[in-house]
């Protein structure tokens, strides 16, 4: 019941928020902290359940099970593994840090954007949590729309046409991804006679190599689009320059980690026939994503646009540790989903910040502000260091378990990914130089970081440094996960 109770605090909470701006312009932001701190208490009882049963060390530990649609087989099939648990504590997370950014720069209809906000964090949890196919599908599209709102609404001069490629891309890959569903719900109808769309009965259905590779590739469209992974990616640099922070923090952060949470949980266990005849294109795909996106990095000069691609660049290394499917690689993928989601969602942050003061987000137009705002000029660089995988931090542990784990598999691609090892430091960089050192440009006089800013920015940088010190933790939380989704690829296979 945990699970479902999860979810619909989230939900609760955006009404909330929104109906409370009649009472006070400023309550919902309020509200929306409430209502996250009410889900960091709900989390931490199945996670202490767990603990002290040592549930952490079986795959699944939470369910909840209820009927929806039951004619047609649709249940509210809710389950929790460790991999689930660490996404939903990243957004969680990083659900506060949206709040945060947003807490000066959102200054009409607040309560309207709070609701959006929620609305997402709800339907990415729903995402991470359901294990009925139908059920999945419809809070995929829950996290997108309040999304599109969130860019269309409070986003920057071209939020317009950034909201509506955001929309038609994710749309039109998730359209494929309900027809691969249904079709793969309809193949099991007519060996069983029973309509089922739940996860772990689907599980064993038989598939001819066609139509596997097929209904495989109506799941890897829609997750790699929202990854994203090159040449699937074009909406993102244009979605993340126009959305406001907030919106940036919980586009970079969370959402895009559904789609590699989609590979891994559906993609690979359903289908692990034909994901492996795929795989060299696959891993190809993110090694040309990897060097690409770098490549794009460095040759912005729209800050924003700058980190989101170094996002696509990240996002193109977990794609080539799933692909890889052994434990190295998988460890390495999980990692680096949590550390680039931190790591980006402050970037974006700090961005926001910037622009908020500078009212530009065009590095030609900054420099020299290191002596103005010492404090924000240092995160920015912590920041820059730990995305470009600095050892001691979270990012590197990723990237080192990817690698090594993809060497084993293909020696030549993994050589290929590893270049961005130089070229990340460039566009790093970059961004410190023409931001932060050389003449001062003329600006008014300039405020650094407030303590609500100094707090939320120590606070990722601080789990950074203890995802690179002391990933222990969070290898011993996803390995039964990351094991039985691998288990299940084989046992299908035989």
């Amino acid at each position: 019941m945990i699970l479902l109770v999860l979810i619909c605090v989230l939900l609760l909470g955006g009404f909330a928020a929104w109906f409370s701006e009649r009472r006070n312009p400023a309550a919902p932001r309020w509200v929306a902290i409430v209502t996250l701190t009410v889900e960091v208490l709900l989390l931490i009882l199945p996670y202490s359940i767990a603990s002290e049963t040592d549930g952490l060390s079986s795959a699944w530990f939470a369910e909840f099970s209820g009927p929806w649609i039951p004619r047609f087989g649709i249940g509210l099939h809710l389950a929790m593994d460790g991999l689930s648990l660490l996404l939903i504590m990243l957004t969680v997370l990083l659900g506060f840090m949206a709040i945060s950014s947003s807490w000066t720069e959102i200054k009409n209809r607040q309560g309207f954007f709070f609701f959006n906000l929620l609305m997402c964090l709800a339907g990415t949890i729903g995402v991470f949590l359901a294990v009925d196919l139908f059920l999945f599908f419809f809070f995929w599209e829950l996290m997108i729309v309040p999304m599109y709102f969130l860019i269309s609404i409070w986003g920057h001069e071209n939020r317009t046409y950034a909201a509506i490629k955001f929309f038609i891309f994710t749309q039109v890959s998730s359209l494929l991804m309900l027809i691969a569903i249904i079709a793969l719900m309809l193949i099991r109808y007519n060996k069983s006679g029973t309509y089922s769309f739940d996860y772990f009965e689907l599980l064993n259905t038989a598939l001819g190599p066609d139509a596997e590779l097929w209904l495989m590739l109506g799941f890897f469209i829609a997750f790699t689009v929202k990854l994203p992974v090159v040449p699937f990616h074009t909406w993102l640099p244009d979605a993340h320059t126009q959305a406001p922070t907030g919106g940036s923090v919980i586009l970079a952060g969370v959402m895009l980690k559904t789609g590699a949470y989609g590979l891994l949980r559906f993609v690979m266990p359903l289908f692990p026939e034909a994901a492996q005849q795929f795989a060299p294109v696959a891993m190809a795909m993110g090694a040309i994503g990897v060097l690409y996106a770098a490549v794009m990095a460095f040759a912005q000069s729209d800050l924003k646009r700058l980190i989101a691609y170094t996002s696509v660049s990240h996002m193109g290394f977990i794609l080539l540790g799933i692909f890889s499917w052994n434990p190295l690689s998988l460890q390495g993928s999980v990692v680096t989903m949590l550390a680039h989601g931190i790591s980006a969602a402050a970037l974006f942050m700090i961005a926001g910040a910037l622009q908020e003061r500078l009212h530009t987000r065009e590095m030609g137009n900054m420099g020299g502000l290191w002596p103005a705002l010492p404090i924000l000029s240092a995160l920015t660089l912590f920041f820059a260091i730990a995305s470009l995988g600095l050892p001691g931090l979270g990012n590197f542990v990723g990237e080192f378990l990817v690698l090594q784990g993809a060497f084993n598999v293909n020696t030549a691609l993994t050589v290929a990914a590893t270049l961005v090892l130089i070229l990340a430091p460039v566009y790093a960089l970059i961004m410190i130089q023409k931001t932060f050192y050389g003449p001062l440009y003329q600006h008014a006089p300039l405020s650094d970081f407030s303590r609500r800013e100094w707090l939320s920015l120590g606070l990722l940088a601080l789990t950074t440094v203890w995802l690179g010190l002391s990933p222990q933790t969070v290898l011993n939380v996803s390995a039964p996960a990351l094991k039985q989704e691998m288990q299940s690829s084989v046992v299908k296979e035989g």
